[in-house]
C-alpha cells in the first residue's frame, strides 16, 4: 500500500481519490474543506488536508510525505504546480491541462530524477495513448480524434451541460486551432468546419475545430496529418459562433449604467446556470480515435477506436470523471507497479509506445466497465 496525495478535488480529483482509496492510503487535498468533508463522507479512509497550491513552501512541505503525488488542479494553476511538484522531486501524475506547454520542464524532471506523466485523462489522454501504441506498429500518416462529453438530455437550445465552469468551455471555443496537415502546422477558427458522424447509442452529433493536439503536435512531428475535433449535439457550434462573433466572449471591459464589467464575465455568470451539469445528472462520453498507415505487412489500414462510457448511478460519478480520472489511476497504479520508470515529462504518447503500459491501462479501465470497441480494416 502506497501513500498518494490527491491535489484538487473536483469533480475528477475526487473520483481519483475515491477510486485509488480501495488500495492505498490516500490524502485528497483542496482549498474549501466544505467540498473535502463532503467527500470525505463518502469513504471514510480518505484523509483530507486543506491546502493552498498557490503557497509553494507549504505544497512542497506536504507533498514530501508521500510516494506519488496526483495534480489534479484546474488548468490555471496547472502548470505551476506542476513546476513546484518537479522541483521538489516528487512523482506526478497531472491531469490539470494547463493551457501553457509542459515539455519544456522535460530537463527539470530528468535532473530532479523525476517521473511526470501529464496529460493523463481521457482526450488528451486516452487518445495519445493509442496513438503511441500504433506509432510503434505501423507507419502512420494519419491521426484523428473526436471527442465529446454531452448531457443525455437535450435542452434547447445549446443542448449541452458541462462538469467544469463555463469560461473553461468558452476557452475551448475561442483558441485557435492546430492542425498538422501535410507535415505543416496549420492555424483553424475554432468551431468550424463541421462535419456530422453517426455513434452507436448517441446518433448523429457534430464535430468541429478546437485545439486539442497539444503534446502530440512536437512529439509525433513526423506524422503528415493530424486533428482534433470536438463534438456536440447538431446546432450547438452555430448557437455558440453567434455569441462570439456578437462579441460575448470578450475580455474588454465595458461600462453598463455605470457599473464596469467583461462580456465574458458575464456571459458566463448567464450560463453557469444553462451548462452547468447536477450532482447526479445523466450524461455521457464518446471518442473515437482513428489512425490510418502502413502496417508492418506494407498494406495500407485503418484502426478505428470506439469509446462510449455513462454516468454510473451506482457509485453517483459521472462519465467525464471516471474516464478522465481512471485513467489517471491506472497510470498511478502503473507506475507504482514499476511498469513504467523513465525520468521526464512524459506525455501520454510517450507511455502508450510501450505494449505493457497500454495493456495495463486498457485493462485497468475495462475492469471499471470502461471499453473501446475496436475496428480494423484494410485500405485500397
Amino acid at each position: 500500500m502506497s501513500k498518494i496525495i490527491v491535489l484538487g478535488a473536483g469533480l475528477v480529483g475526487s473520483a481519483i481519490a475515491l477510486d485509488l482509496a480501495h488500495d492505498h492510503q490516500v490524502t485528497l487535498c483542496d482549498l474549501d474543506i466544505r467540498v473535502l468533508n463532503k467527500i470525505k463522507q463518502k469513504d471514510d479512509s480518505l484523509n483530507i488536508k486543506e491546502l493552498d497550491v498557490t503557497k509553494e513552501s507549504e505544497l512542497q512541505s506536504t507533498i514530501k510525505e508521500y510516494d506519488l503525488v496526483v495534480c489534479a488542479v484546474p488548468g490555471f494553476l496547472g502548470f505551476n504546480t506542476l513546476k513546484t511538484i518537479i522541483n521538489s522531486g516528487m512523482n506526478v501524475i497531472d491531469i490539470s491541462f494547463s493551457p501553457e506547454d509542459f515539455l519544456p520542464l522535460n530537463a527539470l524532471a530528468k535532473e530532479k530524477n523525476v517521473t511526470a506523466i501529464v496529460d493523463c485523462g481521457v482526450a488528451p489522454g486516452l487518445d495519445n495513448l493509442i496513438l503511441g501504441r500504433y506509432n510503434e506498429k505501423m507507419k502512420l500518416s494519419h491521426f484523428e480524434c473526436l471527442v465529446g462529453g454531452l448531457p443525455k438530455e437535450k435542452k434547447w437550445p445549446f443542448c449541452y451541460k458541462a462538469p467544469f465552469s463555463p469560461i473553461d468551455v468558452i476557452e475551448e471555443y475561442t483558441r485557435p486551432a492546430r492542425y498538422v496537415e501535410h507535415g505543416e502546422i496549420v492555424i483553424r477558427e475554432p468551431l468550424t468546419d463541421c462535419e456530422y458522424t453517426d455513434f452507436e447509442k448517441v446518433g448523429t452529433l457534430e464535430s468541429f475545430n478546437s485545439d486539442g493536439l497539444r503534446s502530440i503536435i512536437f512529439t509525433m512531428s513526423h506524422i503528415p496529418n493530424m486533428k482534433e475535433k470536438t463534438l456536440r449535439y447538431p446546432g450547438h457550434a452555430e448557437y455558440v459562433r453567434v455569441l462570439k462573433e456578437a462579441g460575448f466572449f470578450s475580455m474588454e471591459n465595458i461600462v453598463v449604467n455605470g457599473t464596469t464589467v467583461s462580456p465574458l464575465d458575464f456571459t458566463s455568470r448567464i450560463l453557469i446556470n444553462n451548462w452547468k451539469s447536477g450532482e447526479a445528472e445523466k450524461e455521457f462520453t464518446v471518442m473515437r480515435v482513428t489512425v490510418k498507415g502502413e502496417n508492418a505487412g506494407g498494406q495500407n489500414e485503418e484502426v478505428v477506436y470506439d469509446l462510449y462510457d455513462e454516468y454510473n448511478p451506482e457509485t453517483n460519478t459521472s462519465s467525464m470523471a471516471r474516464t478522465t480520472g481512471y485513467t489517471a489511476t491506472a497510470a498511478a497504479n502503473m507506475f507504482l507497479d514499476g511498469l513504467f520508470t523513465e525520468k521526464g515529462v512524459f506525455p501520454p504518447e510517450l507511455v502508450g509506445k510501450h505494449e505493457v503500459c497500454f495493456d495495463y491501462i486498457l485493462k485497468y479501465l475495462g475492469d471499471r466497465n470502461i471499453h473501446f470497441n475496436k475496428n480494423t480494416r484494410t485500405l485500397s
